[in-house]
Parts: structure tokens; sequence; C-alpha cells
């Protein structure tokens, strides 16, 4: 409503289409990990054999690698969540706020988010509750944001640790005594990460199709909107100028860890299939070596996680969203001429 409400004023559209869009999409999220919970639990079900079943030390310590950094991410997610939740809930209570603020959108004093009211919010307590409201969701949908996307990214570095594992076991394949049972064993196992990969795609496409158009539409509106400032000036603040510029630098890098994640994967997956390739079957019998063409061939394919089931996550797709992004902007500052 507040949105259809500011039609028309650049400024204040992007002010409330940078905490709407992410909004949609953290309620996207919620809903996609509530249908496929069933579909994820043999994923977690997996993480936990493969941290409990014996292992070697050179396995354990890949593990670990992966884990810390699982954490790493996790860490500057909670990090970044939790300085947008103060920059967003408590400063505006002590009336420091750096939206664009208006009588149109803030009756009162000011909120920490845009919104459209059918009550008078300039009034006590009418105005705290709300406030309290703003927060709660906020920090909700913050927090979960930030969860699943820790959760996909675990996901994915796990499996990477685990394909880690199985190069090494591959490539030692010809010293092992019983080369049968080895074989059979990797081959189980590459098969098993393959189709963990493909639940993770069929759980998580749709909700990173809509991710990539979030920073999109972010990014082309607040590169448009500071290019125009800094080229034609406007009644931004420095201070309202600097948060739309920390803002599209969060987006940025967040969009960014997917694609890292998703190169991860590809690189790992290209490895499993030099790996094979490089492997030690000339020492032993040919008619054992010809097994491997199983898992060859099924190398030959490099594993990926997609976006919408259109393009691959991968840091030259996300370069090519960026020089997108960058075109579009030009074609706004364009027409605003």
């Amino acid at each position: 409503m507040s949105l259809i409400r500011v039609w028309g004023d650049m400024i204040l559209m992007i002010d409330n289409l940078q905490f709407t869009l992410p909004l949609l999409i953290t309620i996207l999220k919620v809903s996609i990990m509530w249908s496929k919970k069933e579909a994820l639990m043999p994923l977690i079900d997996m993480i936990t054999k493969d941290w409990i079943k014996t292992k070697i030390e050179e396995e354990r310590n890949v593990m670990l690698q992966q884990a810390r950094i699982s954490r790493i991410f996790t860490m500057c997610g909670g990090l970044m969540i939790l300085s947008t939740l103060v920059i967003g809930i408590v400063l505006p209570y002590f009336g420091l706020t750096l939206r664009q603020v208006t009588n149109l959108t803030d009756p009162g004093k000011p909120l920490s988010i845009q919104s459209y009211y059918i009550y008078d919010v300039s009034k006590s307590p009418q105005y705290e509750l709300t406030f309290l409201m703003q927060g709660i969701g906020q920090t909700l949908s913050g927090f979960t944001y930030t969860a699943v996307d820790t959760f996909l990214g675990s996901l994915i570095l796990h499996i990477c640790g685990q394909m880690k594992n199985l190069q090494t076991r591959l490539a030692n394949l010809g010293k092992n005594t019983n080369y049968k049972v080895a074989l059979k064993y990797n081959v189980k196992d590459h098969i098993r990460l393959i189709r963990s990969i493909q639940i993770i795609d069929n759980t998580f496409h749709l909700m990173l199709l809509g991710l990539f158009f979030l920073f999109g539409v972010l990014f082309c509106l607040q590169g448009f909107l500071i290019v125009n400032v800094i080229n034609q000036g406007g009644h931004l603040s420095v201070m309202q100028l600097i948060w739309f510029l920390a803002a599209s630098v969060c987006v940025l890098l967040h969009m960014c860890l997917y694609c890292v994640a998703g190169e991860f994967l590809v690189t790992q997956s290209e490895k499993m299939h030099r790996t094979i390739y490089e492997s030690e079957w000339y020492i032993v019998e040919p008619q054992l070596a010809k097994d491997l063409i199983l898992i060859m061939l099924r190398a030959n394919k490099p594993l990926y996680v997609t976006a919408g089931k259109t393009f691959p996550l991968t840091m030259a797709t996300f370069c090519s969203l960026l020089k997108t992004s960058a075109g579009y902007i030009s074609v706004l500052l364009a027409n605003r001429d």
C-alpha cells in the first residue's frame, strides 16, 4: 500500500523496496523450507552419518576445514543482519533514521519501516506498539533470511568436502588390495553425492531465482540513486547516501557468497573428473580397470546448483548478472535525462 502511494518518487520507492523485497523473499524462503522439509531430512541424516562414521585423519581434517568455512559464512551473515537491525530498529527509536522521511510515509515520529497505517501512529501507545511489532518482524525475518542462506551454504560446503575425500580415495584406488570392494564403495559414495546435489537443486532453485531477481532490482535502483545523486546532486544527506552505499555492498556480497559456494561445487566436480582419469588404473588388471568407466562417464557431467533450473550458480553467472545490472543503471539514467 505504501509503495502505491509513493509511486513516481524514485527515492521513496527505493526506500520502500529495499525493505519490501527482502521481506517477500524471506516469506518465499520460509514457504520453501516448510514445504520441502521432508526432502531435506535425508541430507541432515547424511551429514550426521558422515561425521560419526570411522574416517582417516586426512578426511577428518578436510571436513573440519569445510566446517570452519561454513562457520565464517554464518558469522558474517549474522553480523550483517545484526548491524542492519541496529541501524534499522535501534536508531529510529531515538529519532535517528537513515530513511527518507516525509509526511506522506511517516505522519508522526519516524518508524523503522515505511508502511501504510489504518490508525494514528503518532499517538502513544499506538506508536510504541507499532514500533515493537515492526522490530519483532524485522528481527525474525532478518535471522530467518540469513539462517536459510547459511543452511544452504553448509550443505554445499559439506558435499564439497565429501567430494574432496572421494577424490583422495580414487587417486589411491590402485594401491588398495581389495580393488573391487573399494571401487564399489566409491561408486556408491559418488552416486550419493550426486543425488544430494539434485535434492538441493530441486529444493532451492526457485529461491535462488528469487534472490537473483532481488539482487538485480535492488542493485539497479540503488546504483541509479547513488549515481544520480553524485552526478546531478540531490536531497539525500551524507549519512543516507552512505546507508544506500552500504546496502548495495551488502546485497552485492550476499549474492557473491551464493556464487562462491556454487563455484566451489563446480570446481570440486571438475577435479573429480580429472582425478579419475589420472588414477593409477594401469597397475590393475584390465578387466578391473574397465569398471572405472561407469564413474568416468558420470563424472564427465559437472555438478552445480541452478537458479530456476535456468543457469548455474557460478562466479561467471555472478559477473554476467553484475554486468547486466550495471547496463540497466545506465538505461535508467538515460531515461531520467
